[in-house]
Formats: structure tokens, C-alpha cells, sequence
């Protein structure tokens, strides 16, 4: 039954029926992928969980002002010295700006530094249903009226409303990064297939299982709560074109090897089915449950990324064993044009890199992988020096835009933390005492006296420090046991500045949390695959290691190379699920051929002809799922950068690497220990020839 179930799209009817159903599904698809923007939240606020106390913030203050407003901290600076004139058009400037769409409010000021060189005006700005695509128009027109006869007085939108503004245009190269990954994936293929038309095929079934990805993430957000953001979208992106491209390879590697021992295209990829199938299915549900563990998290940033991020898999999955098998049947031989596979050709196993691999690990296969094992060990090192404590909002970029040129500039001429206050909600009686303790704390500048209302009194905080500097989240901790310590004030401490605090201790908590239950999940996913203990403990070591090791190298180059002033504090986490899940299907992918091989002639051989026969194919994986995670450097975001170098490289040595050295050694050094308890454990190696390994591909024809 599940030989005839896997080979249904291969099929002579139903490959059209497949084909289909998918076109079909498209049209609805299309139109709902379209809307995905809609139901994004890119709010800081709108990720933390409802017990955060900035969230509580938020709640308690909406009576003072409403919660869906973020400053816009306009700058003007003349070096030579503000004029007269330049003050008459900042008070002119600030009257046109609250006749702008989604400003609210009266601005405050403009109000001239006292060295007489910068302005400032402070104006809120409502964010409406489009989010921050809203804010960024409120500051386009801003700009408009700002740079408007300005005769050479500068001009900057800065503050919360700036970053908004900023960050919108930074992932609005989305589209742009679709179309650098797409043309990474074809790149690639053509290099591993040497065909024009090949690569075609993978390309479009990964464009119509993204669409239809979107498609859904978009019903779950707008009918089931989940919270989605523009990284979602990019993550998602780079991890379907990733991913399902590797299953593609998967699938092909193994039809182009049928089509030799058969002569009918169907039955060619019925069998491709039937063989490749269990590792890729295995390989994509190790992925999407390790994703699905990210519903674990208490930042909902986090916990929103993985479901959608595992429906993209599920879906890549899908569409990569109906889709995929059906486009190939139809096309027939010369879709692998000019090079086409002919009936009764036989692919040499005993010829190739990975075979003169496999040979020289043979040799001394305990020196190899402890060797492998020291160096990894070495290069993880580096972990020590990362900084995953969060980033300001000028060091989120990779490039400098206006709102970093305008906050610098306010810096040198106006208290950093102008404009961007803390808030702090308390009991009415207790307000004076609240404001008293308030003022004592250190990194404070400024106290607003308290506002009443039904109870509640609200004051505002001036910080010394840049609202988003690690400086000002000291102060806020230091203001929150200060206010605290005050007997049935009830008080909480909320803004900005205390959202991006409890963002940063939500994401530590939540690496501190998954990533053991990753382990463990891995780990009896595997065992259950393989139906062994020691293998899937030696996979998980080396994937651990792996993890380190990328780490290591990422944080040296972030801080000697690159210069990055930090990463975020959920950087940590998506490195290791995305580097142990594709990591592990690297594992699937060589160890269920290797245990295919075994049951016939032993573990040795099963180790030599396992690398063999897939290291090529793994190798083109790691390559395409690397250059489309490096592809997310195209985003000006130091975010991505990091993320997309760190998984990149981590692949690479996944696969250059771990895959073909360390773990072939091991499986070589260990032997029949490595399927212990299950019965292969009692099957010895088969007797060795004096001379080579020869070929085995005609005792694996029947397999």
C-alpha cells in the first residue's frame, strides 16, 4: 500500500490529475498570498507576551493616550548656527505636520538647542491598520514638508516613528530577495546538472509551494491568532526555496539512477518514489517539529515564526512528492537535455571525490574523526565572544539611514533620551512617592509631574542614555526596583525602551527552554528512524558540535570582520533550530542509505557506499540551502546578515565537513556498535576484497 501511494503522482493519469489539483489550488492561493502584508505586526509590543509588564504598561496607560502611537522626533541642524528664519519654518513646518493623515495630537515644540544649532518637534503618529507601511508614508510626507525651501538647514525624522519608517524600506527589498534566491537556486542546479531546462522544474514547484505557504500563514493569522512579521516573511522565503530545493535534489538524484534500470519513465519514478521518499519525508517532519517547538516561546515573534516556517516545509514537502514527480513524468528523458539518462547506463560508485573520501577516511578512521572532533572543538571557541544581547536601533541597520544620521545629530545637541520617555502607571495615592523614587534613579534626567484619571496616575521619564542603548535598559531595571520597592503603588514601568528589555529577556528564557527539548525531540525522532541508540547519540554529538563551531566563527567575524555591534538575543535560538534540523536532515539523508547498504553487506560498506552514492547529492543540497540563507545579506539588516551567514556557513560544514568526514569516520571506527540495540547491531561486515572497494552498484540494483 504505501509503495502504491508514493508512486500515484508518477502515475499516467493521475500525473495530470496532480497537476490539476495544483493549478486549481493556485488561483484561490494567489489571491491570498497577496494579503499576507495585511495581518503582519511589526510592533515591538505586539510580540511580547500579555504578562510582560511593558504589555501591562500598555493596557493600564491606554486611558492617558492611545497605545497605537509612536513619536516622530524631528530634527533640524544648521552647523554654522540655527537663524531666526529657520525657526519661523520649523513653527510653520509643525502647524502642516498635524495636517498630515495619522498624526495625532499637538506637536511639542519646535524647541531650539542650546548650543543654537539643532531643532527639535516631537510629533505622534498614529499607527493605523497598514502598521509601519503606514508610518513610513506619515514620514515620507514629513520629509516632504520638512526639506521643502529649506535653504541648506538639515532635516531628519528620528525617534521610534524613524525606525518604523526605516525598517519598512529595509524589508521592502523582500522582493528583491526572492529573486537573488531563486536565481542562487538555478546557479546551482545548472552547475549540478549541467542542464538548462532541469532546473526549470524545482524552480517553479518552489514558487507554487511559497505562494501557497503565504496563503495559509495568512488564514492562520487572520482566523487563528498567529502573530506574523516582515522577518517572518523573509525567513520564509530563504527556508522554502532552501529546503524544498533539497528535497528536489533528493528526489532527482535517485530518478536520474532509476531511469538507467528502467526503461518506463513511470515505473523509473514509482521506484524513485518508493526509495527516496522515507528520507525526505523523515528529513522534512524533523525540520517542521523542530520548528513546531518554537510555539514553546514566550516572545511571539518566536512563537509565531515556527508554525509558519513549518508549513512551509510541510508544504515544500508536499508539493516536492506530487508536484515535482508528476512535472518530471510528463517532461520525460529530455528535461535532463543535453546530458539525458538512457536506459541500461549504470552510474560508477567506485569513481569520484566522495568515493577517494571515503577511501583515505578508511584508512585510520579514529584519528580522522577525533581530529575532525578537535578541530570543530577549537573554531566553537569563539562562542565566548558573542554578544547576543540586543541591538540599538541604529545598530540594526548595516548601512546608515537618515533615522541613525538624525539620532546622532540629536544626540550632540539634545538630552539622548528627548522624546522617547519611559512610562510609569501607579496608584493615584501613591503617585508623589512614585515620582520622588523616580527622580532618585540614576540614568533618569527629567520627571513629568504625574497625570490623574479614575485612580491611575501616569509620569513620564526623560532617560540620559539613547532609548535603545543597552545603557537606558540598566536604567529601566533600575527604575522598576526602585518603583517596585513602593508598598501598593502597583506601579509599572513601560516604553519603548522597557518593550525592547522584556523582548530581550523573553528571547534568553526562550533559548534556555527550547533548545534542550529540540535535542530531545531530534534525538527520538532519529531513534525511531533508525531503530538504534548509539547512532542517533553520535548524530546528535556531531550536530552539537557543528552548531558550536558555526557559532564560534560567526561571532569572530561579526565582531573582527564585519564590525557588528551586537546581535539580538534571539539570535542565538533560530541558529540552532535551523542548524540542528537541517542539520540532522543532512544526517537522514546519508544514514538511511548507509543503513540500506548494511542490511546487505555489512556497516563498512554501507558507510563507503553511503557517502558515495549521496555525498554529491548533499553536497549540492548544502550548497543551494547555503546560498539561499547568504542571499538574506542582500537585506541592509544586520539581523539577516548574521542569521544568513551564520546558517550558510554552519550548512557548509554540515556538509563539506561533518556529513563526509566526521561522521563517516565515526560509522567506519564504531562499526555494528552503531545500530546496537536493534537487530542490524548482529550483522557483521561482509568479508573485505584484498584490493579497493569495487562496485557495487549491481548488487544495489535490486534495492
Amino acid at each position: 500500500m504505501v509503495r502504491k501511494l508514493a508512486s500515484l503522482p508518477s502515475g499516467r493519469v493521475a500525473k495530470w490529475v496532480v497537476l490539476a489539483l495544483w493549478i486549481a489550488l493556485l488561483v484561490p492561493a494567489l489571491m491570498l498570498a497577496g494579503k499576507l502584508g495585511d495581518v503582519e505586526e511589526n510592533d515591538n509590543s505586539a510580540w511580547l507576551p500579555s504578562n510582560a509588564e511593558s504589555t501591562k504598561v500598555v493596557d493600564r496607560a491606554e486611558k492617558f493616550q492611545s497605545a497605537d502611537t509612536l513619536p516622530a522626533i524631528v530634527i533640524y541642524d544648521r552647523p554654522e548656527g540655527i537663524t531666526p528664519a529657520d525657526m519661523a519654518k520649523a513653527r510653520a513646518d509643525a502647524e502642516a505636520f498635524k495636517g498630515i493623515e495619522n498624526v495625532v495630537g499637538q506637536p511639542q515644540g519646535p524647541l531650539k538647542a542650546q548650543d543654537g544649532k539643532a531643532i527639535q518637534t516631537v510629533v505622534q503618529v498614529h499607527k493605523d491598520k497598514a502598521g509601519w507601511e503606514g508610518i513610513g508614508k506619515v514620514v515620507d510626507a514629513m520629509a516632504e514638508v520638512g526639506e521643502e525651501n529649506a535653504g541648506g538647514l538639515g532635516f531628519h525624522v528620528t525617534g521610534p516613528a524613524g525606525y518604523a519608517s526605516d525598517s519598512i524600506k529595509a524589508f521592502s527589498g523582500g522582493g528583491g530577495l526572492t529573486t537573488i534566491t531563486a536565481l542562487v537556486v538555478v546557479v546551482i542546479l545548472l552547475l549540478t546538472y549541467r542542464s538548462p531546462l532541469l532546473p526549470l522544474l524545482p524552480l517553479l514547484t518552489v514558487g507554487v509551494a511559497l505562494v501557497t505557504s503565504e496563503a495559509v500563514i495568512y488564514l492562520l493569522a487572520k482566523n487563528a491568532g498567529l502573530t506574523v512579521n516582515k522577518q517572518t516573511s523573509f525567513i520564509l522565503t530563504v527556508l522554502v526555496f532552501g529546503a524544498a530545493t533539497d528535497y528536489a535534489l533528493l528526489l532527482i538524484s535517485r530518478y536520474r539512477e532509476e531511469l538507467g534500470r528502467h526503461e518506463d519513465r513511470h515505473e523509473a519514478m514509482a521506484e524513485a518514489l518508493h526509495r527516496s521518499s522515507p528520507a525526505i519525508i523523515a528529513s522534512a517532519a524533523t525540520v517542521a517539529v523542530s520548528l513546531m517547538l518554537l510555539m514553546l516561546a514566550t516572545l511571539n515573534s518566536t512563537k509565531g515564526l515556527g508554525p509558519a516556517c513549518a508549513v512551509g516545509i510541510l508544504v515544500g514537502l508536499l508539493a516536492m512528492v506530487t508536484l515535482m514527480p508528476a512535472l518530471l513524468v510528463i517532461c520525460g528523458r529530455w528535461i535532463f537535455w543535453p546530458v539525458k539518462p538512457s536506459y541500461g547506463s549504470v552510474v560508477a560508485t567506485d569513481e569520484g571525490l566522495w568515493t577517494r573520501i571515503g577511501t583515505a577516511v578508511s584508512g585510520r578512521p579514529r584519528i580522522v574523526w577525533t581530529g575532525t572532533a578537535l578541530v570543530l572543538g577549537v573554531m566553537a571557541i569563539g562562542v565566548f565572544g558573542l554578544k547576543a544581547d540586543g541591538l540599538s536601533a541604529q545598530d540594526q541597520f548595516t548601512d546608515k539611514p537618515q533615522m541613525a544620521v538624525g539620532e546622532e545629530i540629536q544626540s550632540r545637541h539634545f538630552p539622548a533620551g528627548s522624546g522617547d520617555p519611559i512610562y510609569v502607571v501607579a496608584r493615584a495615592a501613591s503617585a508623589e512617592q512614585v515620582k520622588t523614587a523616580l527622580s532618585g534613579v540614576p540614568g533618569v534626567a527629567d520627571v513629568s509631574a504625574p497625570r490623574v484619571k479614575d485612580g491611575e496616575a501616569i509620569m513620564l521619564g526623560e532617560l540620559k542614555d539613547d532609548p535603545s542603548s543597552t545603557a537606558a535598559m540598566r536604567t529601566v531595571e533600575r527604575v522598576r526596583t526602585a518603583v517596585h520597592r513602593i508598598e501598593g503603588a502597583d506601579a509599572r514601568v513601560g516604553g519603548n525602551t522597557a518593550i525592547a528589555l522584556d523582548a530581550q529577556e523573553a528571547a534568553a528564557r526562550d533559548s534556555k527552554v527550547i533548545i534542550p527539548i529540540v535535542l530531545v525531540v531530534v534525538f527520538l525522532i532519529l531513534t525511531l528512524l533508525l531503530r538504534a541508540i548509539v547512532a542517533p547519540l553520535l548524530l546528535m554529538a556531531t550536530v552539537v558540535l557543528s552548531f558550536g563551531a558555526a557559532l564560534g566563527v560567526s561571532s569572530l567575524m561579526f565582531n573582527h570582520v564585519f564590525h557588528f555591534a551586537g546581535a539580538e538575543a534571539s539570535f542565538p535560538l533560530l541558529t540552532f533550530v535551523f542548524l540542528v534540523a537541517l542539520g540532522i536532515d543532512y544526517n537522514i539523508f546519508l544514514v538511511t542509505r548507509v543503513r540500506e547498504v548494511t542490511l546487505l553487506h555489512g556497516t563498512r560498506r554501507g558507510a563507503l557506499m553511503g557517502l558515495s552514492t549521496t555525498g554529491g547529492v548533499i553536497t549540492s543540497a548544502g550548497l543551494v540551502l547555503a546560498g539561499t540563507f547568504a542571499a538574506m545579506a542582500s537585506l541592509p539588516l544586520v539581523f539577516a546578515a548574521e542569521l544568513g551567514f551564520a546558517v550558510a556557513f554552519g550548512v557548509l560544514l554540515d556538509t563539506m565537513i561533518v556529513r563526509s568526514v566526521l561522521v563517516t569516520a565515526l560509522t567506519l571506527d564504531v562499526g555494528r556498535w552503531m545500530w546496537w540495540p536493534s537487530k542490524l547491531f548482529r550483522h557483521h561486515d561482509a568479508p573485505q576484497p584484498p584490493a579497493g572497494e569495487p562496485d557495487l552498484e549491481p548488487a544495489l540494483r535490486g534495492m
